[in-house]
């Protein structure tokens, strides 16, 4: 098969065009090392701090969008027909500042500087997108930027304070869209891209039939989507995972369909991308969605990746476990669709044949008297691991419990279903002294270990204690259900 052996992408206002691009560099060495792009910083290299913050600009069925992402743990072979923004392209004529900048001077939202330029990044990002956000939404965009010296007042006031200096609609980047548009069009690959040497070797495939293809060939090669869990094998671990194919760039993988009985959702969605179908279908996983990771973690991470990686502590898997979610697998032989609990089978170990990538995931809606919850504990609220994270699905008839499932993460060595907790809960009475007893099981189900994150005494504590918490958040016969703030 005939391939492109080279990655094309726009790099602020120029055309770039790479030959033999390896698979792991990442875009922060290529832009700070080969590029001399120095204003994107290298903090901690794992997708946390922000200060790496840049825009990439993709094609999304046709039209242009821009995201704020972490280029510490992006892969520079996955931007292919992108166009990527750093905070040098935020100057104006003879080097005036931004409206961003200009905010952030006048409201003191920096000190030593170090971060600023991925806060001006992500505030950018979001400017572009909403120039009258709220302070929870200005909140939002900032989880993924630390700052340990300005605080983030002064910020918030400069997010407030960005119309003062201008407006989107005369910013460069949208003046330009239509431009850039076609450019990126220009830049689409015909088939398939291989680039990189042999140990490091980048696959970009053609469409989904060709990644089917190339796993069927590679079967031991590392699909990566988003690589913000990948990116960290390489950056902290230095770990050889050539070949690898890169799926981000797959529209057949960015579908979502809601339908009055399911929202299926490609594997290859983003958590930004399937937010609004997952507030519209499944309104208690809202504040859960804000949770996970950080914003430039979420406009890059893939619920399909979070599934596919079978980690023990992902964020997605216990809540789409209590919904009863199920997985389409896919390969060069046809697909198969299996309920996700199944899926894990031991730690590090999912029901994946050889070829088998991760294409969907299905998740029913709601059925009438079933009640939801999805609850996720860490040590600080934001951009964190979860040490527990729970989802709680109950059916009640009659002031009955009909039917249970509630899956933890955690606290086993895969996501899994409490069956011990479930029996103790169905047929019995909707009230209090039924989850306590409930509760009272929940170690005949799960023995958790003790690690950095949490001991298994906590784990076993916390795991009660929020079944306990979702009767009280849930209770109809109350005149007040308690409404405990997330945590």
């Amino acid at each position: 098969m005939a391939y492109q052996g080279e990655i094309r992408f726009l790099l602020n206002g120029k055309t770039v065009v790479l030959a033999e691009t390896r698979a792991t560099q990442t875009l922060l060495d290529y832009l700070r090392i080969d590029r001399s792009l120095t204003g994107t910083k290298e903090g901690c290299a794992e997708g946390d701090c922000g200060a790496c913050t840049v825009l990439v600009g993709r094609l999304h069925e046709g039209a242009l969008r821009y995201e704020a992402v972490n280029a510490c743990i992006r892969f520079l072979a996955s931007l292919n027909g992108c166009h990527i923004v750093t905070v040098e392209h935020l100057a104006g004529p003879r080097g005036r500042l931004h409206p961003v900048q200009q905010a952030m001077v006048a409201q003191h939202g920096t000190q030593c500087g170090f971060c600023t330029p991925g806060f001006v990044m992500s505030l950018y990002a979001l400017w572009m997108g909403n120039p009258t956000p709220t302070v929870t939404e200005i909140e939002t965009a900032l989880q993924g930027n630390l700052c340990r010296c300005t605080g983030y007042e002064p910020i918030i006031k400069a997010a407030h304070a960005v119309n003062s200096y201008g407006s989107p609609a005369n910013d460069h980047l949208n003046r330009e869209r239509a431009n850039v548009t076609a450019q990126l069009r220009a830049l689409q690959p015909e088939g398939r891209i291989e680039t990189g040497p042999a140990d490091d070797r980048a696959i970009l495939p053609a469409d989904l039939d060709d990644l089917a293809v190339v796993l069927a060939e590679y079967p031991k090669a590392t699909i990566v989507a988003g690589s913000t869990d990948v990116g960290l094998w390489v950056t902290k671990f230095l770990r050889p995972i050539s070949p690898v194919v890169f799926v981000g760039h797959l529209e057949e993988l960015k579908r979502i369909e809601m339908t009055d009985d399911a929202l299926t959702i490609g594997a290859g969605v983003t958590y930004s991308e399937s937010e609004t179908a997952i507030r519209a279908g499944f309104p208690h996983l809202g504040e859960y969605w804000d949770r996970i990771a950080g914003w430039q973690v979420r406009n890059m991470g893939t619920i399909g990746g979070n599934i596919a990686n079978g980690s023990p502590i992902g964020d997605t898997p216990p809540v789409l476990i209590s919904l009863g979610a199920e997985v389409t697998l896919q390969k060069a032989g046809g697909k198969r669709v299996l309920p996700l609990e199944k899926f894990f089978i031991d730690y590090g170990k999912q029901d994946r044949e050889p070829g088998d990538f991760v294409a969907a995931i299905r998740i029913p809606r709601p059925a009438p008297g079933q009640i939801d919850a999805a609850y996720k504990i860490s040590k600080r609220r934001d951009e964190d691991i979860s040490s527990v994270a729970a989802g709680i699905s109950v059916t009640v008839t009659d002031g009955a419990i009909t039917d249970a499932r509630i899956a933890f993460g955690g606290m086993a060595a895969t996501p899994k279903r409490a069956a011990t907790v479930e029996a103790a809960l169905i047929g019995q009475p909707w009230d209090k002294a039924t989850f306590d007893a409930a509760a009272a099981r929940i170690g005949m189900d799960f023995k958790p270990l003790t690690d950095w994150r949490a001991s298994a005494d906590y784990r076993l504590l916390v795991a009660g204690n929020l079944l306990k918490r979702f009767f009280l958040e849930h209770d109809a016969n109350s005149a007040a259900p308690a409404r405990l703030a997330i945590a």
